[in-house]
């Protein structure tokens, strides 16, 4: 039977040929001699106690690249859960910004494709609670091959909802492999996460109501029935955060380049807090079609007409020939040249839960 390929919405370069890596290669080694990796991430302790008891408050804590902690509805959610302590060869930049022993029993697991920097088995394993998965279409066979039973598999505009949090799997630009053999053989994409029946996500223990899938914009029918700054740091990691909303839609873009696709993800959904990826993207001619710059991600902000902007994907791990610094630096940059208000933008130390209805 013949593997079934995914692809993005507009075709894109794909820079897999051994000319093209060797290329990068070269580049790599000639400039990593002028780049300076002496910036990190500030982290600051994380509230564990508030994360453990907190299942009112709709909330967001940074946890390292693309791994976020999420509190809404009562749900744990955690995104793309990587604790690993390197990625190939290269060790971790800075800690996660809360030790995986600490966390709270995780409900939700949604994950966007299946690159090693989003997809940990190692870590899936060591977290504990329901950890229902969420994952692209594809990428269900590979899990439950690992032992793994909660997994339900989420073409591009379908949804679920669990506990009346709506989960939307919403497009992005990218490719996935894990071998040599696999390449584009499972999806890749975002979530949108809404709640749709306030009042009603409270969980007693962990008693899971039922899951269905549905079509966009089909679901919006049915969801009633279904519902059961510039580059300095804030000082130590503790300058106060804005409020969001009391019932906040989160948008998770996971790994993209930038596409055309974010303005039909801003049209589809009200989005109050996006999370967007600001690393990877040196050299841009071999990064571009799958990682977005900070300028493109400031764009890809202003595409969906979400309210906050969380930065991701930066400072975790050194994926590409871009530093944390230089990141940041060109975000703050680009904001200004944009007029973007600086509180629109929510850079958030390793640890820190921005409390988002300020509760």
């Amino acid at each position: 039977m013949r593997l079934k390929r995914f692809a993005n919405i507009d075709p894109i370069e794909q820079h897999t040929s051994f000319k093209q890596f060797n290329r990068w290669r070269q580049d790599r080694i000639r400039k990593q001699k002028h780049k300076d990796y002496s910036f990190c991430v500030p982290s600051t302790r994380p509230d564990i106690q508030y994360l453990e008891n907190n299942r009112r408050w709709p909330s967001i804590t940074w946890i390292g690249h693309s791994t976020f902690l999420i509190q809404i509805g009562g749900l744990n959610i955690v995104t793309d859960p990587v604790w690993s302590s390197q990625m190939a060869f290269q060790k971790r930049l800075s800690q996660p910004g809360i030790p995986i022993g600490d966390m709270p029993p995780v409900d939700v697991v949604l994950i966007s494709h299946s690159h090693y920097d989003h997809l940990s088995i190692a870590t899936l394993r060591r977290l504990i609670g329901p950890r229902q998965m969420l994952v692209p279409a594809g990428l269900g066979p590979k899990l439950r091959k690992k032992g793994f039973i909660n997994v339900k598999e989420l073409h591009w505009w379908e949804s679920v909802i669990i506990h009346g949090i709506k989960f939307s799997f919403v497009p992005s630009q990218h490719s996935t492999r894990r071998n040599p053999w696999d390449m584009n053989s499972s999806h890749w994409g975002g979530f949108v996460i809404e709640q749709t029946a306030p009042g009603r996500g409270k969980l007693i223990g962990h008693a899971w109501g039922k899951a269905k899938i549905s079509n966009l914009p089909e679901a919006e029918a049915s969801a009633a029935d279904e519902a059961m700054q510039d580059g300095e740091w804030p000082s130590g990691g503790e300058a106060e955060l804005p409020y969001a909303a009391e019932i906040p839609n989160i948008y998770f873009a996971g790994d993209s380049g930038y596409f055309q696709g974010f303005k039909e993800i801003g049209r589809r959904f009200a989005i109050d807090v996006a999370l967007l990826p600001i690393g990877a993207y040196e050299p841009e001619w071999f990064m571009g079609p799958q990682h977005t710059t900070p300028e493109e991600a400031l764009q890809a902000f202003e595409d969906t007409g979400a309210k906050w902007f969380v930065p991701m994907h930066y400072g975790t791990f050194k994926l590409a020939d871009d530093t944390p610094r230089e990141a940041l630096d060109r975000l703050e940059e680009n904001r200004r040249k944009r007029s973007i208000e600086e509180k629109r933008i929510v850079i958030l130390p390793l640890g820190r839960t921005w409390r988002l209805s300020g509760k």
